[in-house]
């Protein structure tokens, strides 16, 4: 022992094996017979060994470890989304950093750099925007999947929904329901996530021959704030201009604007009808049901952890794959039929 710390030494003598077999049973189990395999394990228990996990990663040159660096950590769609990755990644016996950007540029680059620093097996990201250059020469080498945002070319895997069909989507069950002047709420538009769902929701509007206006409320973020801030400026609108419909980015911007809603005195869907995007838990729970346009959240984190693990290992030819998922519209009480 050194400094009364355990070593695997101390294992193999306590076992009555070689370090290498103490190695084997730690790396390569099924190399070791059972009983030899039981003997060191109540070994390890015996003495409280605890493996020497960064001195391993330097001799491998990897860790046991991948990344998601996510947009926005407040937001429920990328708590799901990290349940999926987890659970493909513990079940391969690794751990997950999570990291937030916080939609900062600055940040995202200083955590991609760390985690090369910290020789992660590859990193998931969700980018501020999915230039494949910027993000390969932020990554330095790692193996990226890109995450709820579609690379536009093979030099990159890919997990996302087709955000464009989204937009259609919900402006299409806005038409139907009789709306002719209906609120895009959402930004910044330097999020491609966005920008794909406001031109699906133009798309739509292109389709129903010009019967219909959609009015752009610009936002700072995806957050609930922005959302109730976009509601008071949609208030502030004289009758005539006044649209009376919204369609949202994302479910917070939805749920602010519902709560906007509430403090003027005006009514969901009576005055205003709303949709929203991703289909967090909140959504249904809400005081008006939102309805809102799905992703497979957890799906998307499953496949992604698999894509990822899959490039990073050396014996599994990998090719790139861009994946696009169909999103699901769900109606609720937020948007009632017009008369």
């Amino acid at each position: 022992m050194t400094d009364g710390t355990p070593g695997m030494k101390d294992v193999a003598a306590v076992a009555g094996v070689s370090i290498g077999t103490v190695s084997n049973v730690l790396n390569r189990p099924h190399l070791v017979s059972e009983a030899t395999r039981l003997r060191v394990q109540a070994a390890i228990v015996e003495l409280g060994f605890v493996r020497n996990e960064t001195a391993r990663q330097l001799r491998a040159g990897s860790s046991r470890t991948i990344a998601y660096v996510v947009l926005d950590a407040a937001n429920p769609f990328f708590n799901d989304v990290s349940r999926g990755v987890e659970e493909i990644a513990r079940g391969e016996g690794m751990v997950v950093y999570l990291c937030n950007s916080n939609q900062d540029g600055v940040r995202e680059r200083e955590y991609l750099e760390r985690l090369r620093e910290q020789r992660v097996q590859g990193v998931l990201i969700t980018p501020i925007d999915s230039n494949a250059e910027r993000i390969a020469e932020m990554s330095g080498g790692m193996p990226v999947v890109l995450v709820d945002c579609h690379a536009w070319d093979d030099s990159q895997c890919s997990v996302a929904v087709d955000d464009v069909l989204g937009g259609e989507l919900a402006l299409d069950h806005l038409l139907e329901t009789g709306h002719e002047r209906i609120a895009f709420v959402g930004g910044p538009m330097s999020v491609q996530q966005v920008r794909d769902r406001h031109q699906g929701a133009r798309n739509a509007l292109e389709r129903s021959g010009g019967k219909a206006e959609l009015v752009v409320l610009d936002t700072e973020a995806l957050v609930v704030a922005e959302g109730r801030r976009a509601g008071e400026r949609l208030v502030a609108m004289s009758g005539d201009e006044r649209p009376t419909a919204a369609f949202c980015a994302n479910d917070l911007l939805a749920l602010g604007l519902l709560q906007a809603m509430w403090g003027f005195g005006l009514s969901v869907p009576g005055d205003l009808a709303v949709v929203g995007y991703d289909d967090i838990e909140f959504a249904e729970a809400a005081a008006v049901p939102l309805t809102s346009v799905r992703q497979p959240r957890e799906l998307l984190g499953r496949t992604a952890a698999r894509l990822l693990l899959e490039e990073a290992s050396d014996e599994i030819v990998h090719t790139h794959q861009q994946v696009r998922f169909s999103p699901e519209l769900v109606v609720r009480a937020s948007t009632g039929i017009r008369r």
